[in-house]
């Protein structure tokens, strides 16, 4: 676990970093307890050669804004938190390495494991061609080479250290639970899940239709949120994508679910600021993680 350097918390803004800054952000403790958080869209600096023609402000159209921050406090108690710093935009680390939009390369051909998922039908695989507008991301194709680069330097590490510090967990434990974090609109946009103006829940969690953990530890997720009195569905309209496919085997001891929030509770989406609702929001998902540290407690004892 020596490749995992732990990042020390501090107030970042959005930037432009060079091509050879780390990709990524690891706070928090290796393997004190059997949960790992991960904030794959939360990042907000622009590598140097993204290239866009749109402004920052559009291509922060697919970030999830602060959720990073959100679930900071979580480190305090044990949990360590993945992050990825670098915008989703530019890369998105919840696609499969082979995800990539044909329409994007230059030439049309991807000589490489290709694996659509069928995102480049809206502009939205590994790296976005287009915004929810349908504008350009781009004014030229991208080259083989600088594709496989942004892979390398960009979805390598993240998916590296992710399995490491899920190895690390249910090393120690026998079993660990992963919480893939991310926000939503509160109303579902033209491309959106769900259709277009789709009122969204409070939560929305996904484990892939009772596939990616146990459906017991989803329900106990569910039911803790709504006893807090939000409003949480399941599966509806988001059930979880790459990052919680892939990692997830419950009937090892590794169950992964991903936690949508509304940004409607915590910013104004319009201007990407948070508003007063952050720090009563980032309470209550504190208390969701003492809950799920007790919770996974109880079941180690009955195990």
């Amino acid at each position: 676990m020596s490749a995992l350097a732990i990042v020390p918390k501090r107030a970042r803004q959005w930037r432009v970093i060079p091509m050879s800054t780390e990709s990524i952000a690891i706070h928090g403790p290796v393997a004190r307890m059997p949960l790992v958080l991960d904030s794959p869209h939360s990042g907000r600096e622009f590598p140097a050669d993204f290239g866009a023609i749109v402004s920052e402000f559009d291509l922060r159209e697919g970030e999830d804004c602060f959720v990073d921050e959100l679930y900071l406090p979580a480190t305090e108690l044990g949990a360590a938190l993945l992050a990825a710093r670098v915008a989703r935009t530019y890369l998105d680390p919840n696609r499969h390495r082979g995800d990539v939009d044909l329409d994007l390369i230059d030439g049309g051909h991807w000589p490489h494991g290709y694996a659509p998922s069928g995102k480049h039908r809206i502009g939205k695989a590994l790296i976005w061609r287009t915004l929810d507008d349908g504008r350009a991301i781009y004014r030229r194709k991208l080259a083989v080479d600088e594709v496989v680069a942004r892979i390398e330097r960009c979805h390598a590490p993240y998916h590296r250290a992710l399995v490491e510090l899920l190895a690390a967990a249910h090393a120690r434990f026998g079993a660990v639970y992963h919480l893939n974090c991310h926000s939503m609109p509160a109303i579902g946009g033209k491309q959106g899940e769900g259709g277009e103006g789709q009122v969204r829940a409070d939560f929305v969690l996904g484990d892939r239709d009772g596939t990616s953990c146990d459906p017991a530890f989803t329900e106990f997720v569910r039911a803790t949120l709504a006893a807090m009195g939000y409003a949480v569905a399941v599966n509806d309209p988001y059930k979880g994508v790459e990052l919680v496919r892939a990692y997830s085997n419950p009937r090892a001891g590794r169950h992964s679910l991903q936690v949508e929030i509304n940004k409607r509770l915590y910013m104004d989406e319009a201007t990407r600021i948070r508003h007063a609702g952050f720090e009563p929001l980032q309470r209550d998902l504190l208390r969701l993680v003492v809950a799920i540290r007790d919770y996974v407690e109880r079941e180690a004892q009955r195990g």
